[in-house]
């Protein structure tokens, strides 16, 4: 019997998240695909590889020896790819970069010139998804997260500190007012990421906590993308969290409320174990520290 790769990757990726649907989520397909797959490769290897239960899915014995056999696989397949794509002196190939939304558009693309200025041999690839993309997979070599990793097998580095504050457009203001406390919210039209979606980071529904526990009425607008969140404020239509990178310097906007902040939340590199010796994603790595030194982040 020939393995059927594709259905190996949807595997991996059900054994991961121990359940259809978000497996689906992290590979872009629905429910019913990725359950089709995953059945047809039961019925190809005549044996179950998932017990079903109502609180989501367990690996049987032979589904725990697949699940170890594809980590090494795939494993090995990347670190082959790292060693015949790139030279130690000098580092050459493509390399897959993902982040959210918000710091991939605002941030980093940016800064992204300067990267591909010295480094013309690497072919960058940015992938902005608020979804987290499975590394391990090989969906992308390296992520930027605002959440440190879950999986065992994932090497990661603590960037920096994300601090969120509220802010507002000053054409916004000069129409509504300038609150001085968060009571006078009520009188004022707020913005929140909403509840449909998986955030990127947690508690980032703050504002909307806050403003409910003063008596403030339901949010005028829910968005669930920080950078949308972003032209929202800019555009005057009220006021929004964002982090603090996202507002200073940004003279479109300017903070209200400086009292009141979001949770603090740790933004971080991360990549899989078997590019550790990658010198593609060593430079990129040293690159980001710099600027985000510069950047007082």
């Amino acid at each position: 019997m020939v393995m059927d790769w594709d259905k190996l990757r949807i595997f991996r990726a059900v054994a991961e998240a121990g359940s259809f649907t978000h497996a689906g989520e992290a590979l872009n397909l629905s429910q019913s695909a990725v359950s089709r797959q995953i059945s047809a490769l039961e019925e190809s290897l005549r044996v179950p590889l998932f017990h079903r239960h109502a609180r989501g899915l367990i690996l049987t014995e032979q589904g725990e020896i697949l699940s170890r056999t594809a980590r090494e696989v795939f494993a090995k397949l990347a670190m082959a790819e790292a060693r015949i794509s790139e030279s130690r002196e000098r580092p050459t190939g493509p390399l897959k970069i993902t982040t959210t939304v918000a710091f991939g558009s605002v941030w980093l693309t940016p800064r992204m010139k300067e990267f591909v200025e010295l480094y013309p041999d690497i072919q960058a690839h940015l992938v902005l998804d608020d979804m987290e993309l499975d590394l391990s997979m090989r969906q992308a070599d390296l992520a930027i997260r605002m959440t440190p990793p879950r999986q065992p097998d994932l090497i990661h580095r603590h960037l920096f500190t994300v601090h969120s504050n509220l802010y507002a457009s000053p054409a916004y203001l000069k129409a509504r007012g300038i609150p001085q406390t968060i009571n006078d919210l009520d009188a004022h039209r707020i913005i929140v990421y909403g509840a449909e979606s998986r955030p990127p980071v947690p508690n980032i529904n703050w504002l909307s906590e806050t403003a409910q526990a003063a008596g403030k009425a339901p949010a005028v607008l829910t968005v669930n993308n920080v950078y949308a969140i972003q032209l929202a404020i800019q555009a005057g239509l009220g006021i929004g969290s964002l982090p603090e990178w996202m507002g200073e310097g940004n003279e479109s906007i300017v903070q209200v409320l400086p009292e009141l902040h979001g949770t603090p939340t740790d933004a971080y590199f991360v990549y899989p174990e078997e590019l550790r010796h990658s010198k593609r994603i060593e430079v990129f790595r040293e690159f980001l520290l710099r600027k985000i030194a510069e950047a007082h982040l």
